[in-house]
């Protein structure tokens, strides 16, 4: 009886396929964002698919959402007008997005339609003083595997604070691929 082996593959060749994988997926990210405001809907969606989140905007129009949330860490964002015309598409979990949070007052909804859907949504605290926290994956300043943790205090109603902190799913020391 002649038994197959199973196919060896190189932790190098392996490396190399996940750096490629990586980049690639990289270079898809980037060219969203590069997009030109105006774009219209259906060229959008023909190249990147339908967007996997909506909520309705003042006047009749419609904020749209590309995210990769519960485990990718990239999501963009366009305002359509109810004419159908879009507007920048721009990159959601940013730094600089985030910022956003600190001005005005952040209901859970208003959270949901300009970021999209949390990775995940806990309780953190003692239970006399535990908050509900929503976590969003993201690369903090381009680099860093992180979450951005946005909590809502003990009731829920709205942002209390937010900060970022390391993505515990690139743990290095479990997973070095490089």
């Amino acid at each position: 009886m002649i038994r197959n082996k199973p196919a060896y593959i190189p932790a190098r060749s392996l490396r190399a396929a996940l750096a490629l994988a990586v980049l690639g997926t990289l270079g898809a990210c980037a060219n969203m964002s590069e997009l030109p405001q105006g774009t219209p809907l259906a060229q959008i969606e023909a190249k990147y698919g339908r967007p996997n989140f909506s909520c309705p905007d003042a006047g009749g129009g419609q904020h749209l959402i590309w995210s990769q949330q519960p485990m990718g860490q990239y999501a963009w964002g366009v305002h359509v007008d109810g004419a159908g015309h879009t507007g920048k598409v721009a990159a959601l979990l940013t730094d600089e997005h985030f910022k956003m949070l600190a001005q005005g007052t952040w209901s859970q909804e208003r959270v949901r339609c300009e970021f999209g859907p949390p990775a995940v949504i806990d309780r953190v605290g003692l239970p006399s003083s535990d908050q509900l926290v929503w976590s969003y994956r993201y690369r903090q300043s381009g680099a860093w595997n992180s979450l951005m943790y946005v909590y809502f205090g003990h009731d829920g109603s709205h942002v209390t604070h937010f900060n970022p902190g390391p993505d515990p799913m690139y743990d290095h020391d479990r997973w070095s691929f490089f």
